[in-house]
């Protein structure tokens, strides 16, 4: 099913979210799921996706997809292999794995074609533009300057997202829009649904926090009165 979360949770490569763990947390955001009624998504560790996908109800996501067939493709992942092992999605171009434009298109198109999630990372509002006409699932906005700094986009540069929401809107308005870098706490949350975004993506406030299913109630409270 073709679902984009409110809030995407990337587990990256970090320690603390890493094989058993990272199973662990994604079961956490699954019950907050379940008991509010908030959709809340996974992108584990690409070693981990299987085992992820295969112990949760909630959209689980690639962290990175290569716009290729299947066959002689060794060291790629390639977007039939992230389907075949459960996965709802994929995220493309974050900033710590880039792509060019064509390869974004190509996997948009891939993935759409598997009937898969996809949610392109991009930084600025131009880029938004060009990218929702790409026509994929969702676009997170992610300055990488600020993205594990712990200051918010939709705080400290309100007019990325502003105007990035405006972009979008302008191109393609089925495409949602999800704020990253920097998201941290309730507040950061209630500041990018006002500035228009559908969700957010964030990483290190969950991974890192010693309760993090406090922490994802936190950050998933303000979308209950939305839903």
């Amino acid at each position: 099913m073709n679902r984009v979360p409110r809030v995407l949770i990337n587990l990256k490569a970090y320690p603390q979210a890493l094989g058993d763990k990272s199973v662990m947390i994604a079961k956490v955001a699954e019950e907050v799921w379940k008991e509010t009624g908030v959709l809340v998504g996974i992108a584990p560790n690409l070693v981990d996706l299987s085992l992820v996908a295969k112990s949760v109800e909630i959209p689980v996501f690639s962290q990175h997809v290569d716009p290729f067939e299947v066959g002689a493709r060794t060291g790629h992942v390639v977007p039939m292999a992230i389907k075949e092992v459960g996965a709802s999605g994929s995220l493309i171009n974050h900033s710590e794995k880039q792509v060019k434009l064509r390869f974004i298109k190509e996997s948009v198109d891939m993935l759409r074609t598997l009937g898969l999630t996809t949610i392109v990372c991009s930084p600025t509002p131009e880029e938004s533009a060009a990218v929702s006409a790409l026509g994929p699932s969702a676009i997170a906005i992610e300055p990488p300057e600020l993205i594990g700094t712990g200051i918010s986009v939709s705080r400290a540069k309100p007019e990325i997202v502003t105007d990035s929401v405006r972009a979008v809107m302008g191109v393609n308005p089925k495409v949602k829009v999800l704020c990253g870098a920097g998201i941290t706490s309730r507040e950061d949350v209630k500041a990018a649904i006002e500035l228009g975004s559908y969700g957010v993506l964030v990483a290190s406030a969950i991974v890192k926090s010693p309760k993090p299913k406090e922490k994802i109630l936190e950050l998933v409270g303000p979308f209950q009165s939305v839903i």
